[in-house]
């Protein structure tokens, strides 16, 4: 372990708390509002509980977004490219105040987080388009996602994560990153080279990512996203089931496959 980069802002977070905690939070979240998490906000809640988003400890409020979109920087000087927010209506945000708290629940109303408020944060959907995306056209798929929750507003907080969304499929392939620093560890692996893709692996892939591992002297981590990907793209039951066909071609013991 001692061998790995320090994680990105030098803290590897995990909000998931103990069972105590989360019976805790669960009994008091009785008397709290609820928000049912979108698709896309699960995405972002699961990166936040596992660590795959660290440092971050929630979503940002007024002062990181502000810094985002200008400095592409946390307020802290943090290299972060993207804001991850929590939208909601403006009418569920005019009953909040800081320091109020608001259960996270998946469609099926299991609570899976805890949100702790830290302020209400105007949203300006185009100019958060053209600050991240170069554009505000709706033609591009991110832009479309921003212009279609135009008249909402963000909340910005800590959270504290009681249980991670539940998946059904490719469950071996699916680990936290505290997880994969703790197989790389145990492999001996002192330096990693991650690939990070939404496409199938074809030869050239296949190539490309072997001589990018022998280049740097480094072990491969294949890291698909599984989550939502643009519109037309294919689905992800497909192209994991490529990843492992081509991971049979690799030198063995140099690849791992995490989605």
């Amino acid at each position: 372990m001692d061998t790995l980069n320090p994680p990105h802002g030098g803290t590897l977070c995990d909000l998931l708390v103990s069972d105590a905690q989360a019976a805790e939070l669960k009994g008091a979240s009785r008397d709290w509002p609820s928000w049912d998490l979108t698709d896309r906000q699960l995405c972002d809640l699961e990166l936040l509980l596992t660590g795959g988003f660290s440092p971050l400890r929630g979503f940002l409020g007024q002062q990181d977004y502000g810094s985002v979109l200008e400095r592409l920087r946390l307020a802290d000087g943090t290299v972060w490219p993207m804001p991850i927010m929590l939208n909601v209506t403006k009418a569920f945000a005019e009953a909040l105040q800081p320091g109020a708290h608001v259960a996270l629940r998946d469609p099926e109303g299991t609570m899976l987080a805890a949100l702790t408020v830290g302020d209400v944060v105007p949203f300006d959907w185009a100019r958060e388009a053209q600050a991240v995306f170069g554009t505000a056209d709706t033609a591009h798929p991110g832009v479309r996602v921003l212009h279609e929750t135009r008249g909402q507003v963000y909340v910005g907080g800590t959270v504290r994560g009681m249980a991670l969304p539940h998946h059904y499929d490719f469950k071996s392939l699916r680990h936290t990153p505290a997880e994969l620093r703790h197989e790389f560890g145990r492999l001996g692996w002192r330096k990693v080279a991650g690939f990070q893709t939404r496409n199938p692996l074809h030869r050239a892939h296949k190539e490309m990512t072997v001589r990018a591992a022998g280049e740097a002297g480094a072990h491969l981590l294949l890291n698909p996203v599984v989550g939502m990907t643009k519109p037309g793209d294919i689905d992800h039951y497909t192209r994991v089931r490529c990843y492992q066909a081509i991971g049979e071609h690799y030198p063995p013991g140099m690849m791992r496959l995490s989605l």
